[in-house]
């Protein structure tokens, strides 16, 4: 697959990042900005250690705006409440590998809600572990901190794994999205596009940083996106 056949470059917006004491003010800003999708952390205390976003979360945002939601489930057995989330407004669902023991039976569980299924990989996890599931994968979500907690630093060799996992998808001819979560900064992110990633997850090192506004960061992150995208094009 050439390089122009690959994805589109989308923003994600971490709504873990945003003025929750502002939440509405935050979500116009975020459509306004012209940002692609809401990326919604859910997170259980104990297959990460920490606690974020619930189904409440997300029947509150869906209330109050139109943009698609992927919702990233950072918790143990997720097939147990996949259609919870999907009743609750999610346009996207995303199991880790490492949670979800029959994945193959979660990505279908997903799809036949009518939404679009994920799979998402620690830091240590190896792509090689999605061969035998890479055709009920409409999204791949490349962890490049280990999740649990914003303001990381990023993990460099999850650059080399971006790009595994873009040249497997390659080889498949599959023209899957690589989403990447973590310290996906201005700085970071031409590292993360020439690997091969199209879906950026922008926390607090992008679209919410307190120096830029939202619409600010947006930009900047676009603008460094597309950037790497056509160097990309170009080899």
């Amino acid at each position: 697959m050439s390089n122009s056949q690959q994805p589109p470059i989308r923003l994600n917006a971490s709504l873990a990042c945003a003025d929750w004491l502002h939440l509405a003010d935050d979500l116009a800003a975020i459509e306004t900005a012209g940002i692609d999708t809401i990326h919604i952390d859910v997170m259980d205390g104990t297959f990460v250690p920490n606690y974020c976003l619930n189904l409440d979360n997300i029947r509150t945002v869906r209330k109050v705006c139109d943009l698609p939601m992927d919702v990233h489930l950072m918790i143990e057995r997720p097939e147990r409440y996949v259609e919870r989330f999907a009743e609750a407004g999610a346009d996207y669902i995303v199991v880790h590998e490492e949670a979800s023991p029959h994945l193959q039976r979660t990505l279908t569980q997903i799809k036949s809600l009518g939404i679009k299924a994920g799979a998402a990989l620690n830091v240590h996890t190896p792509v090689r572990n999605l061969e035998y599931v890479l055709e009920d994968i409409d999204l791949l979500l490349i962890m490049t901190v280990n999740p649990g907690f914003a303001g990381q630093k990023l993990v460099p060799n999850t650059l080399r794994k971006i790009a595994d996992a873009r040249e497997m998808f390659d080889a498949a001819n599959l023209a899957v999205d690589i989403q990447v979560d973590g310290n996906v900064s201005l700085d970071n992110t031409a590292d993360m596009v020439r690997a091969g990633a199209n879906w950026l997850v922008g926390g607090t090192s992008s679209i919410f940083r307190r120096d830029l506004t939202i619409a600010e960061g947006a930009a900047r992150l676009r603008a460094v996106a597309d950037q790497a995208r056509a160097e990309r094009t170009e080899r």
